[in-house]
């Protein structure tokens, strides 16, 4: 089975009387044969696809989630396919195909067996499908098994379901969700070839200048591996006249969030300023005297003139950099004949797998200097980001400068907001989260009591506040959840 991506380049030469509504991006899994019909009924890879479209309007809108679901579902597919099982058959008949896989991903060859967590993921995605295709009558009855199972939470007793496939793993007694301080030293001096005493290791990598920059950049704004990956060098915000502790404001355009929902964070002058040097020095020496040609198989070059800002004109319209998809910025070429992309490769070209490069950095640490430092990955630098700043919101830091700002000063509003604005507020918008009870789920998962802990051992000298909460907690008998 094919698994290929949806592109509508030149779509008005396929002879339809409108453009598909299919998103840009989206999976499509095709048989062998390439048919979608056999014998006037869909089938099921092309029942797979019609799910498939629809999940960003089904609670999933990242187009990495839409390849991993349908990688999950092509998975599934040509096993039955192999082992001569209908996908909509009766329900003894999948549940035993379902054993037969299970055995096959754990047991069977090396090449196709599964860790814990690849078979769950793997698994749900595969219940969520079948859930739709009862829904739709595709399917006469949903082939997986769900058990009311209690979960003991800050809270209270919560009930939820649990398919009875998935594997339950055992917790660890320690495991490491976020950078803290030492550590996040310690990776970003590795990212520029530094030991963590910060003397040079000897590390022969190349770009550690862009490594490290960017390392910095997205630890002190939380962005999100799509995010940061096709930044325009363009969008990065200035930086103010003068050096300050209050961060300096990051929008963030619409087509390259998640959930395409604009949204503004923040990042530090330090961290701006290492980037713009990166930009100045490394990024102009690499990309001195080359000639970007954007991969042909995203589409043709977009060339773009008078830009600034805000936008440039592309084939002679001005267009706005928030209105930019992911594909179009890949795409475009700057008057000076380069990539906008703020990070490049050695051939000029945007670099994209950063993924790969924490991965190897984490690697070195271990192999080198410490054998606890965790795999990093972009996702896990968000982690950081939020800790960290919660932390200093918490122990007043952004407030503290904040106030020493004055009304002439060129953020004026946002020292404003950082002195009236409570901690859990701050940084729901920061990570861009609906409301505030989400960010709160979010940090539950972090080891966000240490901080709060720490704050309050530390200002309160007397007892009197532990003595107060305390008495909050006097008649908790009798009052009702909430």
């Amino acid at each position: 089975m094919h698994l290929t991506f949806y592109s509508s380049n030149d779509w008005a030469t396929w002879g339809l009387g409108r453009q598909p509504l299919i998103p840009e991006g989206m999976p499509v899994l095709i048989d062998e044969d390439l048919l979608l019909e056999e014998n006037g009924n869909l089938r099921p890879a092309a029942i797979a696809n019609l799910w498939l479209r629809e999940l960003p309007v089904s609670g999933a809108p990242g187009r990495l989630t839409w390849k991993t679901y349908a990688q999950a579902l092509r998975s599934w597919l040509e096993f039955l396919a192999e082992r001569g099982v209908a996908p909509f058959a009766d329900r003894d008949e999948l549940r035993s195909a379902l054993s037969s896989f299970s055995e096959y991903r754990f047991s069977g060859p090396l090449a196709a067996r599964w860790e814990e967590d690849t078979w769950n993921l793997n698994v749900n995605t595969v219940a969520r499908f079948y859930t739709w295709a009862v829904d739709q009558g595709f399917c006469p009855v949903q082939p997986f098994t769900y058990a009311i199972v209690r979960r003991y939470t800050d809270a209270g007793v919560q009930q939820t379901r649990r398919n009875t496939a998935t594997l339950r793993k055992a917790k660890a007694h320690a495991k490491v969700k976020y950078l803290d301080v030492d550590f996040r030293q310690t990776f970003l001096r590795a990212l520029a070839g530094l030991r963590p005493d910060g003397e040079p290791d000897g590390f022969r990598g190349r770009h550690l200048g862009r490594n490290a920059a960017m390392g910095r950049l997205v630890i002190s704004s939380g962005l999100r591996a799509q995010e940061f990956t096709h930044l325009l060098t363009y969008e990065l915000p200035g930086l103010p006249a003068r050096r300050s502790a209050v961060p300096v404001r990051f929008p963030l355009a619409a087509q390259i969030t998640k959930g395409k929902k604009a949204r503004e964070t923040w990042a530090s002058y330090k961290a701006l300023s290492e980037f713009g040097q990166y930009l100045e020095l490394d990024r102009a020496a690499v990309l001195a005297g080359r000639e970007h040609v954007p991969d042909p198989r995203l589409g043709p070059p977009l060339v773009i003139s008078a830009p600034d800002w805000e936008g440039a004109r592309i084939g002679g319209r001005r267009v706005s950099w928030r209105k930019l998809t992911l594909n179009e910025r890949l795409r475009l070429v700057t008057p000076e004949g380069t990539t906008a992309i703020t990070a490049v490769q050695s051939d000029g070209s945007p670099f994209i797998d950063w993924a790969t490069t924490f991965r190897r950095t984490s690697i070195r640490i271990r192999r080198d200097f410490e054998s606890r430092f965790p795999i990093v990955t972009p996702h896990l630098l968000r982690h950081t980001f939020a800790m960290a700043t919660l932390e200093r919101l918490v122990k007043g830091h952004y407030a503290r400068a904040a106030a020493l700002i004055s009304d002439a000063n060129e953020d004026a509003a946002l020292a404003l907001y950082l002195t009236k604005q409570d901690p859990m507020l701050v940084l729901r918008d920061l990570l861009g989260h609906t409301s505030v009870t989400t960010t709160e789920i979010y940090l539950q998962r972090l080891d966000v009591h240490r901080i709060y802990r720490d704050f309050y051992r530390g200002s309160d000298q007397n007892g009197e506040a532990a003595a107060e909460a305390a008495a909050e907690f006097d008649d908790e008998g009798t009052d009702e959840a909430w």
